[in-house]
């Protein structure tokens, strides 16, 4: 049960983003008062201009603190203790931070959070199932290769629908305070296994392919992406994809007492949307 007061909003960070939308979700479900934390927002927040901070958190008692463009990018831990301080001073009681299983800029993040002051709750995750459907990798599986720089090590893939019910649980739930919830999902995968279960599903033959972290970096950088997340992301993916992820976490079942998605319910579900249809 909640005991914190009722009128007071929630404010969650990359709120349209794959988990915040989410998170977003839960509490409106719950007709709990809640503020999306994005560019584009009421009013707007932006991780790069601290001036945004503090309207944002105004009338606001609790955050889904989600660092963009992720909690273990250089820069997220002096970014994320600076926000935690001026939510702190701000009023809020209660911080719920989503950090990155395995990267060391993440503990940064997750020692500034609990030095706050605040309540807080720790959720760490590993690779986002829906980064197959919601984010670059989509072009790559409807054209029928993933490449990425996770060599052959095992990943237990976690449900994005699994880190939303556990943040918006410990947002709203006293008994998670000071907790930290190792969220994954129920089996250890590696990137071939996961998408070879994808290509099954859409009944066409998709391929992993290990790659450098350096192509890996030049190929996000040939479709769009700036150097400044493409480079970073690369050198994340070789740090924590030398088997130092390679284990189960009983977030889910401590935090919302049910076992996690399995990565095949999330595939079958998507496959059904048609995202994964090749272009014409």
């Amino acid at each position: 049960m909640r005991t914190t007061n009722s009128s007071k909003k929630t404010l969650v960070l990359a709120g349209t983003g794959k988990t915040g939308r989410r998170v977003v979700e839960r509490l409106a479900a719950r007709e709990l008062p809640v503020r999306v934390g994005s560019r584009k927002g009421s009013p707007p927040f932006d991780w790069q201009e601290t001036a945004t901070w503090v309207p944002a958190l105004r009338g606001v008692e609790a955050v889904y603190v989600a660092y963009h463009p992720d909690a273990a990018f250089p820069g997220a831990a002096e970014a994320v203790g600076s926000f935690a301080d001026q939510a702190v001073r701000c009023g809020v009681k209660r911080l719920v931070l989503l950090a990155d299983r395995g990267a060391s800029e993440a503990e940064r993040c997750e020692r500034a959070v609990r030095a706050s002051g605040a309540e807080w709750t720790v959720v760490r995750t590993g690779f986002i199932s829906q980064n197959f459907s919601e984010d670059v990798l989509t072009g790559a599986v409807r054209a029928g290769v993933v490449a990425l720089p996770a060599g052959e090590v095992a990943e237990p893939f976690t449900d994005a629908e699994d880190i939303a019910d556990v943040a918006a649980a410990a947002l709203t739930e006293d008994r998670h305070v000071r907790e930290t919830y190792d969220v994954t999902g129920p089996r250890l995968m590696t990137f071939a296994e996961a998408v070879a279960e994808i290509g099954e599903a859409i009944g066409r033959t998709v391929r992993y392919q290990a790659v450098s972290g350096e192509r890996f970096s030049a190929a996000l950088q040939e479709k769009g992406t700036p150097v400044r997340l493409a480079e970073p992301l690369a050198d994340l993916m070789g740090e924590v994809f030398d088997g130092r992820r390679a284990r189960l976490g009983d977030g889910v079942q401590r935090a919302v007492g049910r076992p996690p998605r399995d990565f095949a319910d999330y595939v079958r579900g998507t496959a059904a949307t048609g995202i994964w249809a090749p272009a014409r």
